[in-house]
């Protein structure tokens, strides 16, 4: 009976019942079967998209329906709704919530826009051709130059995100924690000031915590203009010019690869946002989120521990892809990763039958 319910369900999903030598564990299939078709890989990276932006506008919704205005928000358990209020979007002096109705509408906004990717992501996946033209958006996962050329067009759009929040911060404002309300943000840029967090060194000297050490909205919306100059440079580089013979050399060109190093900067990104929630007030103000440390009920250790959770799992998504598309690149080929570690190569798979 179990067979009947679940053998569908898992498939449903994208999971695999049987092994090969190509996937290895049958239930670790998942998306491994578009590999080759670039459409239908397209329609899962558009869907999932889609399921990002519904859980942001649904949630944003659910938030604001519990949300009083009447009360603080650091004490109502929110993480959306703060992070709105943070960039100055319906509040006024002191952190009062001054205004509801734009919450409302960038959650619809999200609604909408998850329902636009929602359909796109079911045209590419059962209606749209199962390989994209090579001379349009269709790729080999061996073609450096395609493939930096993808990574290029990531890092312009990256790059555009970070200006928004500098043309936010700029021409509308960010709520100051410390002069308690939304003003109008100068960046600095001092690349020493800047650059300088990268290596622990905060407004206060040295410290542990790096770059969540920032304690001016100056500093931080100045490190966002250097975030977007380097992407959109890095980006345009990318698709202007082709892989360096290093690259070629040292860098494993499959999917798999790509995916492990997606994942190994998700990493970066969970571990690092955890950081800032559990110790910054500037970026993560106390008055939406709660004070930092102390026994005062707090939405922070909860909203730290699943973005540290969520990295520590893409970190081992990283080794493990990493792992996979080493074995597959090397000869000869590996069973394991203490097979790997111990350069003892394992039975080949159908071998081991005969």
């Amino acid at each position: 009976m179990a067979g009947i319910f679940w053998t569908p369900l898992l498939r449903s999903l994208g999971w695999s019942f049987s092994s090969s030598a190509s996937e290895g564990a049958p239930l670790l299939a998942g998306n491994i079967r578009f590999k080759d078709l670039s459409g239908r890989l397209l329609g899962a990276h558009v869907a999932h998209a889609g399921l990002i932006v519904l859980w942001a506008g649904a949630m944003t919704l659910f938030e604001l329906s519990r949300f009083d205005p009447s009360l603080p928000m650091a004490g109502q358990n929110l993480i959306l709704l703060p992070h709105l209020a943070a960039l100055g979007i319906g509040v006024g002096a002191g952190g009062e919530v001054v205004d509801t109705y734009p919450y409302f509408a960038i959650g619809m906004v999200h609604l909408i826009s998850a329902a636009v990717l929602g359909a796109g992501g079911l045209f590419h996946a059962v209606l749209g051709p199962e390989r994209l033209e090579t001379e349009g958006f269709g790729y080999d996962w061996q073609d450096g130059k395609k493939m930096t050329t993808i990574l290029g067009i990531h890092l312009v759009l990256l790059g555009v995100g970070a200006l928004l929040l500098v043309l936010k911060a700029t021409r509308g404002g960010l709520y100051d924690p410390v002069v308690e309300q939304v003003r109008l943000v100068q960046p600095n840029l001092n690349p020493a000031r800047i650059f300088g967090y990268l290596f622990g060194f905060g407004p206060q000297g040295w410290t542990i915590t790096g770059m969540a050490s920032v304690d001016n909205l100056e500093d931080l919306v100045g490190g966002h203009v250097w975030v977007a100059l380097l992407c959109i440079g890095g980006g345009i580089w990318h698709i202007v010019s082709e892989p360096m013979a290093w690259a070629k050399q040292r860098l494993v060109w499959s999917g798999e690869a790509y995916l492990s190093y997606s994942l190994g900067a998700l990493a970066i990104a969970g571990l690092s946002v955890a950081v800032f929630v559990s110790v910054n007030e500037v970026a993560y103000p106390s008055v939406f989120y709660g004070p930092v440390g102390g026994t005062t009920e707090s939405v922070r250790a909860a909203l730290s521990s699943v973005h540290a959770t969520l990295g520590f799992l893409a970190l081992l998504g990283h080794l493990w892809h990493a792992y996979r598309a080493i074995n597959s690149a090397v000869s000869p080929k590996y069973g394991t990763f203490f097979d790997f570690m111990t350069k003892t190569p394992a039975t080949v798979m159908g071998n081991s039958a005969s």
